[in-house]
């Protein structure tokens, strides 16, 4: 789909099955070990549809990121230049990527899934909160304690137009890293490369050419190369297909799929297209203005979303199954333009655009809370679509009144939020108690 849940979008080929992949794909040949990589045979991509990744709730977290913070200082004109505001591009966000999983993130233009990348990948230094990967936290590292860790962490960057150096050969592009981190010899470098350009479904031949002699899918495919030069844990790929064609997409998204299967790779799956983040991504997150409102796995979000912006972004998907018996879903319209970042409404930052806002959604933000086994959301009236409640499910838990205002009461002891996973006991928004179970 498109980033403007208002706008139709097309049918991602992901949906229905992947097309087969680009002519001319070869199978890679067996080379010596060495110190670069554990794997000696690396199988070619399928050229059948490949079924979507499946969900593992036993596997580790390999990322762990809490009350993420991003601001960007926004600076007053004329000689003396002084802060006069920040732009929240991020605004405590909190969620893990389990070991060889991926995590989806999708939402509008502007939301911060962008910045969320760059943050993980140590491109941007964060304002606050933290980035667990394996016991170290990537925003307390300096550049020079973060250079042994950038080859664990890679990224795919959106457009492979402006991605990739022009005046570099493909060879010096992704034989750059090689080098850089003295990964292998000097006189190996050329051979690893080849065979990285061969696992991408590339000629290894033309490693001597330039990017503009190659196609939009085969530049992306160039990029891919380049991440996996290092053969890292955690691969942000920031919308890896967006600039692709559709006919295009699929085969990355093949390839991607493949490559996280060979080698164990975990994945941050930046994109707007919920098409295709629900064929790769077990589980999916939903960010609006700097802040994740829902997050759930693939089964429950689309199915049952529970926040009033994941069903308007589902609404308007196209459905398959209903256009094949005939007529339509109903849509879901937004009113009103993303507020400006730089001065978030108060309480909900999702309110001036939803119907189903109250006072207390101007005075009281929503806690990211669990309410399922791997469900949270952000919402005061959290609910079925068409079953919102009528009164504010988080009200007692906040300790405050159905229209804000504090009680002498006081919240409740009952923790609220669970940290970047979840935890066996939740919420549960339709009897309004806390329910224990398995978290699998």
């Amino acid at each position: 789909m498109t980033q403007d849940p208002n706008v139709e979008a097309q049918v991602a080929p992901t949906e229905v099955g992947a097309n087969a992949a680009e002519a001319g794909d070869r199978a890679v040949m067996t080379e010596p070990h060495d110190a670069y990589s554990d794997h000696e045979v690396i199988t070619p991509h399928a050229v059948d549809g490949h079924v979507a990744s499946r969900l593992d709730p036993d596997a580790p977290a390999v990322l762990e990121v809490e009350d993420l913070k991003m601001y960007f200082p926004v600076k007053s004109s004329g000689l003396v230049r002084r802060t006069i505001g920040h732009v929240q591009a991020v605004d405590g966000i909190s969620f893990q990527v389990p070991k060889g999983g991926s995590l989806g993130l999708v939402g509008e233009s502007g939301c911060g899934k962008s910045t969320t990348g760059r943050l993980i990948t140590r491109l941007y230094q964060p304002t606050g909160g933290s980035m667990m990967f394996e016991g170290q936290d990537l925003a307390k590292l300096s550049n020079r304690e973060m250079k042994p860790l950038r080859r664990d962490v890679q990224m795919i960057f959106q457009d492979p137009y402006t991605s990739l150096n022009p005046r570099h050969t493909v060879g010096a592009i992704v034989g750059a890293p090689l080098a850089v981190h003295g990964v292998v010899p000097k006189n190996k470098i050329l051979s690893r490369v080849q065979e990285l350009l061969e696992v991408v479904g590339l000629n290894p031949e033309h490693y001597n050419r330039y990017p503009n002699e190659f196609s939009g899918g085969q530049r992306q495919r160039i990029g891919i190369a380049r991440a996996l030069t290092l053969n890292p844990k955690l691969l942000v790929a920031d919308e890896p297909v967006s600039a692709l064609d559709v006919s295009i997409q699929a085969q990355v998204i093949n390839l991607l799929q493949d490559l996280q299967k060979e080698f164990d790779i975990a994945f941050l799956f930046i994109a707007h297209d919920l098409a295709v983040v629900r064929h790769f991504c077990p589980e999916v997150a939903v960010m609006y203005l700097g802040k994740i409102v829902e997050i759930a796995d693939r089964e429950t979000l689309y199915s049952k979303p529970y926040h009033p912006y994941t069903q308007a972004l589902l609404s308007a998907v196209p459905d398959v199954k209903q256009a094949a018996i005939g007529g339509r879903r109903e849509r879901i319209r937004l009113e009103g333009d993303v507020p400006s970042p730089i001065n978030p409404p108060s309480g909900c930052r999702f309110r001036t655009r939803c119907s189903l806002a109250q006072e207390i959604c101007a005075k009281v933000e929503p806690p990211l809370l669990q309410i399922g086994p791997r469900h949270k959301v952000a919402c005061h009236f959290a609910g079925e679509l068409g079953q919102h409640p009528v009164a504010p499910v988080t009200a007692g838990l906040l300790g405050v009144d159905d229209h804000g205002s504090p009680t002498s009461s006081g919240p409740a002891a009952t923790p609220l939020t669970s940290g970047p996973g979840y935890e066996k006991e939740w919420f549960d928004v339709k009897s309004r108690q806390m329910t224990s179970g398995a978290a699998g």
